[in-house]
């Protein structure tokens, strides 16, 4: 018998939690921007995929924003599949690096917007006190 009726907020688990924070620190800046962000998607990995061998570290890629060696987000580009279908252009953030920077919901949601804020700078090719509307 679980502890917490389905429905409740506090019966959804890490990663339902974690979603609901990105659509919260993603709501003001989508709201301002939402016409230059019609061809953007924004998804959620639980880690990011690390080359294996000596490639060098994931976080020399430009598009990749990290805290040290560790990827927190990646910003990719539209393209093709590898089966040749148009993909559309997205923003990748990583859970669980996220998470364990974070000590606790609200500082989770800072770093969450403040994540967002510069892979969509990024995206837009503007400064990120441009997105956060602190220019």
């Amino acid at each position: 018998m679980p502890l917490y009726p389905s429905g409740s907020p506090a019966a959804r688990t890490r990663a339902e939690r974690f979603d609901a924070l990105v659509l919260e620190a993603l709501e003001p800046i989508e709201e301002r921007w939402s016409a230059e962000l019609a061809d953007l998607d924004v998804a959620v990995d639980d880690v990011p995929e690390v080359p294996a061998g000596p490639q060098g570290s994931p976080v020399d890629d430009d598009a990749v924003l990290g805290d040290g060696e560790v990827p927190l987000a990646r910003l990719v580009p539209a393209g093709m599949d590898r089966r040749g279908a148009v993909t559309r252009a997205r923003i990748v953030l990583y859970r669980r690096p996220l998470e364990a920077r974070a000590l606790d919901g609200e500082d989770l949601a800072d770093l969450l917007h403040d994540v967002l804020v510069e892979q969509v700078a990024g995206y837009l090719g503007v400064e990120p006190d441009t997105i956060s509307g602190d220019e």
